[in-house]
């Protein structure tokens, strides 16, 4: 059996964390190169042991690779598959990391040959760090995976990425590309978005911001810890599954305007219910899924 070629675009959390749990998983059975901007980035990748080589030379990484795993902000996924194009071979498989799924698919669909294939993918996981050195060989771990189904893609390429997938130890999961938008706005990119919010909230509290920061516990750290993450990533998030997005910050701010109108009516019973309500939804969640998937 020939070694697996593997190049990772972008090895930083995610890219980073699939090399260095495909290599303790597959050692010398697979070979992976990565592409990084910076040569400090690279040495750290090889040094950490995520990949065996890397460039920033779109032909030394992805020459020969059997697959291409896509792990940069969204906006520039299209661009660097144009670049990358030239040097892979016939056969080959693009997978990526991607959080929304047909902005990618409507621009790839447009420039890629008969003979080279495109499974879309979503690890449902990630940290507040970002780079190389926030990886981690089990992020993937009991977390959910999305494979987006892709008729046009030939079932031995499909369970090709599937197979990967698994070695990571994640829950894989399909969806359709529409659904997978839709439910990632709910379920990633609105938390992400309101805690930038409560961040920004405490920003403009004027005077009182210094007696805030003073009062602020664990409550507030946990629930703006995603606030920390890659700016350049959640702006193209945005950038890119902007009708979900934009939807679902309407219902929430509908939401949030029934609760103000409970607080203006003094009327105690709707805002036990509310908080009743959500905390019985949530409870219930964390049990149906304790089984299947960890929650992030």
């Amino acid at each position: 059996m020939s070694k697996l070629k593997l190049a990772i675009i972008g090895v930083g959390l995610i890219g980073g964390s699939l090399g260095l749990c495909l290599k303790d998983k597959l050692g010398d059975e697979i070979y992976i190169t990565g592409m990084c901007r910076t040569r400090e980035s690279m040495e750290r990748a090889v040094a950490l042991g995520a990949v065996d080589f890397a460039s920033d030379n779109p032909a030394e990484v992805v020459t020969g690779a059997d697959i291409v795993f896509l792990s940069t902000p969204v906006l520039q996924m299209v661009p660097m598959v144009e670049k990358l194009l030239p040097f892979m071979k016939p056969g080959t498989v693009i997978t990526d990391a991607g959080s929304t799924k047909q902005y990618i698919w409507n621009g790839l669909k447009e420039i890629l040959p008969p003979d080279i294939y495109y499974v879309p993918g979503h690890p449902m996981t990630g940290r507040e760090k970002s780079g190389v050195d926030a990886a981690q060989k089990d992020l993937f771990v009991n977390k959910c995976y999305v494979i987006v189904e892709n008729e046009g893609v030939p079932k031995q390429v499909h369970e090709k990425i599937c197979d990967l997938v698994r070695l990571t130890g994640a829950n894989l999961t399909t969806l359709d590309i529409a659904k997978h938008d839709r439910c990632a706005s709910v379920i990633s990119h609105i938390p992400h978005v309101a805690a930038a919010a409560l961040v920004t909230l405490l920003n403009r509290s004027h005077g009182d911001k210094e007696a805030c920061l003073k009062l602020a516990g664990g409550g507030f750290k946990d629930t703006t810890r995603i606030a920390s993450s890659n700016a350049d990533m959640w702006a193209d998030i945005c950038m890119t599954n902007g009708e979900a997005i934009v939807n679902h910050i309407r219902i929430l701010q509908g939401i949030l305007g029934e609760v103000a109108g409970a607080i203006e009516n003094n009327d105690r019973q709707a805002l036990h219910d509310y908080f009743a309500e959500s905390k019985k939804r949530r409870d219930s969640i964390l049990e149906q899924t304790r089984n299947m998937y960890e929650l992030i």
